[in-house]
């Protein structure tokens, strides 16, 4: 039998490598991130029960053994609470030993359901719940058209802490632009601080040219990091974070550079690492400026 067709770009944390992906919609219901071209060719869409049944059916005939699923696409956790509960039972129908369901979600979505269905969806087997906070910046937020504002972040992780989610955030260093990746760092690192995550994954601001932010670079409206200023600002970054038990993960855009450890027990050594990593590329940019 073959596989799901899937649209779209594979997008979910480096730390579900080992989940089964389960797509369950098509693109985002969101979509309006300035900085995002993943989803912007979708048309978006709930995929039918009949097709979410068809793949489960492959993979029990593969002889698949789901113990962890993550749910796709863009933010599956938009879903309506009936929905997710009847295919999370469907999965376990076909993978008894299925115990975990993560997914993306937004704080819009959170903020659309009700202790009651929060609570219901955790009892269901809802783990993870990965929110794209990308800055720590209110002017950040809304130039770059996130749905939700820092108070609204502030309440909706509450409520999931209130539920015994554990909530991972998705942060982007350059999304604030030239010359402002420390204050950046410092405005994220407080808002990490306080609602305790339990992993990162940190990704440098994409500069893609289909993305809507690329108009505003060309109109003068955002000046983009260099990689460089983006390495200081990981830094910083790192340097302020003060969770225990956390899970890091750092890329970057257009350098081969990654960084990712446990807090606080690799803290020095991933310091070191892109501490390292700045040296060398100031020491190519002095060479640069000479010549």
């Amino acid at each position: 039998m073959k596989s799901m067709k899937y649209e779209g770009q594979i997008c979910r944390a480096p730390m579900e490598r080992a989940s089964f992906m389960l797509p369950v919609a098509v693109g985002c219901s969101y979509n309006r991130c300035r900085f995002c071209t993943l989803f912007k060719h979708l048309q978006y869409r709930e995929l039918p029960m009949e097709q979410i049944e068809a793949e489960l059916t492959r993979v029990k005939e593969a002889g698949g053994k789901l113990k962890t699923v993550f749910l796709g696409d863009g933010n599956a956790f938009g879903l309506g609470t009936d929905k997710l509960l009847a295919i999370i039972e469907l999965v376990r129908n076909y993978f008894p030993e299925c115990s975990t369901f993560n997914m993306d979600a937004t704080v819009i979505n959170i903020q659309n359901k009700s202790d009651h269905e929060l609570k219901q969806l955790k009892a269901a087997g809802i783990t993870h719940l990965y929110l794209g906070i990308e800055s720590g910046l209110e002017d950040v937020l809304a130039f770059m058209e996130k749905d939700h504002n820092l108070s609204e972040a502030y309440e909706a992780i509450g409520r999931l802490h209130e539920q015994g989610f554990l909530y991972d955030a998705h942060i982007m260093t350059g999304v604030a632009g030239k010359g402002r990746g420390l204050e950046n760092a410092q405005a994220i690192a407080q808002f990490l601080n306080r609602t305790k995550p339990k992993r990162i994954i940190n990704f440098s601001m994409f500069l893609h040219r289909e993305a809507p932010l690329y108009k505003s670079i060309k109109a003068g409206e955002f000046v983009p990091a260099d990689e460089l200023e983006n390495l200081i600002e990981e830094k910083r970054l790192l340097e302020l974070l003060a969770v225990d038990d956390l899970e890091y993960d750092g890329f970057h855009d257009f350098i081969e550079f990654r960084v990712r450890g446990k807090l606080p027990q690799d803290k020095e050594k991933m310091l070191d690492k892109i501490e390292n990593e700045i040296r060398k590329r100031q020491a190519f940019a002095s060479v640069f400026a000479v010549i």
